[in-house]
């Protein structure tokens, strides 16, 4: 199944001139030359500043080029796809075409040219913010040696946080005025020594009582029970056992916590392989992040950040580069804002720079359009999650003396 991205059509003979006829033109023969005559079913949205009034015009100038062309249009039962999107990036505006013949897709556009700061700014369909969920004082817990042991991963439950660090995790309890005061800090077992940039996955259940933590070569399970009277409870009723593993880890989990997706991890070289379960239909390179990004056809496609620097996206059994991406660090999540097409990625900035930034990218097609304008955070981000119900991501910060603050980031549609 095929999607074509942004189609505009050559001007009717008795129309008027309009901006739209050369872009409409040179997108329709691109399409023609993928499609050939035949049918196709045609579809176009608007993720740009353009106004939504110009949507009539584009569709009737692309029917009729296309026309000429030998293509017609069909219902949406049709084999061959026409998914057109006006899209935008910081600098420019373009037509994009997905074109899509049976199981195969390929993709066409026209570049429509620079904007100006102008139009660019209204492009920006979100402010994101953010506030201080723990503090680098909370993390620390009394201890003045906080660079030795930073926090790798953080999870929610409607009435604790956990927080994985290189030798324990942390159990905040989460008071009703919003407070979190430490419930217990348990130490890890660990089957093997942390890589020198350690990474982590923690999950936890919903009701807050147990959790999984994966770290290189090491599955540890915690549970919490009230002990009886008379016992001693260990760790204010927490016990943990870790044993040694090489099982994937759960890169993608539903709402229950369930795995969606689970990626190798390869504890020497601190990163994933590239294999996952269950399969995507293609092969993936190594990487360092991955987030299930749903897409507007009701699916998922897999976005991973490779090892090499490039942006991928995995969907319906093939792998594309996603553009506009040179500004990515190497951590992201999805966060269901309502704003814009509802579904952003919240990306970290490139480089070693003192004090990075995140900022709200939206994916109409293969490319990263900014949907906000970039956030200063006070540091560099370490990691980046979807916080569980997909409305905030939580970001772990490195701040002055390497302490470690989390904040959590959140959105106000504009």
């Amino acid at each position: 199944m095929v999607a074509a991205m942004m189609g505009l059509a050559g001007a009717a003979a008795h129309a008027a001139p309009g901006p739209w006829e050369q872009p409409a033109s040179e997108l329709a023969d691109q399409i023609a030359a993928i499609l050939g005559p035949g049918q196709a079913h045609l579809t176009i949205r608007n993720l740009s500043s353009i106004s939504n009034d110009e949507i009539p015009a584009i569709r009737r100038l692309l029917l009729e080029d296309l026309k000429t062309h030998g293509v017609v249009m069909a219902g949406a039962e049709s084999a061959n796809t026409i998914r057109v999107t006006l899209s935008e990036s910081a600098r420019e505006r373009m037509l994009v075409a997905e074109v899509g013949e049976g199981n195969q897709t390929q993709v066409t556009l026209v570049d429509l040219g620079p904007i100006s700061t102008q139009t660019a700014t209204t492009q920006e369909r979100m402010e994101i913010h953010k506030e201080i969920y723990l503090s680098a004082a909370a993390l620390a817990n009394g201890s003045t040696v906080v660079s030795d042991d930073p926090a790798m991963a953080l999870t929610e439950s409607s009435v604790r946080v956990f927080v994985l660090r290189e030798g324990s995790v942390m159990v905040f309890a989460r008071g009703a005025d919003h407070g979190r005061t430490v419930e217990a800090s348990l130490a890890l077992d660990l089957k093997r020594p942390m890589p020198r940039d350690a990474h982590g996955i923690l999950i936890a259940a919903a009701d807050g009582n147990s959790f999984t933590a994966f770290t290189a070569g090491t599955e540890c399970s915690g549970a919490f029970s009230m002990p009886a009277e008379t016992a001693t409870p260990p760790s204010n009723g927490w016990t943990v056992n870790c044993h040694a593993s090489d099982d994937p880890w759960p890169i993608a989990v539903d709402a229950s916590g369930a795995p969606q997706l689970k990626a190798f991890y390869n504890s020497a070289r601190d990163y994933f392989t590239g294999v996952i379960s269950p399969s995507v239909g293609v092969d993936l390179p190594p990487f360092y992040a991955a987030a299930l990004v749903p897409r507007s056809a009701g699916n998922a496609a897999l976005l991973i950040g490779g090892i090499d620097g490039k942006v991928q996206l995995a969907e319906n059994g093939a792998i594309k580069i996603v553009t506009g991406t040179r500004d990515w660090g190497s951590d992201f999540a999805v966060l269901h804002s309502g704003c814009g097409a509802g579904v952003q990625v919240i990306a970290s900035s490139s480089g070693e720079a003192a004090n990075d930034s995140l900022r709200a990218y939206e994916l109409p097609s293969l490319e990263a359009v900014p949907a906000s304008a970039p956030l200063a955070m006070d540091g560099t981000v370490t990691a980046l999650w979807t916080a569980p119900g997909g409305k905030a991501v939580l970001a772990v910060v490195r701040g002055t003396g390497d302490q470690y603050e989390v904040d959590r980031v959140t959105a106000l549609c504009n």
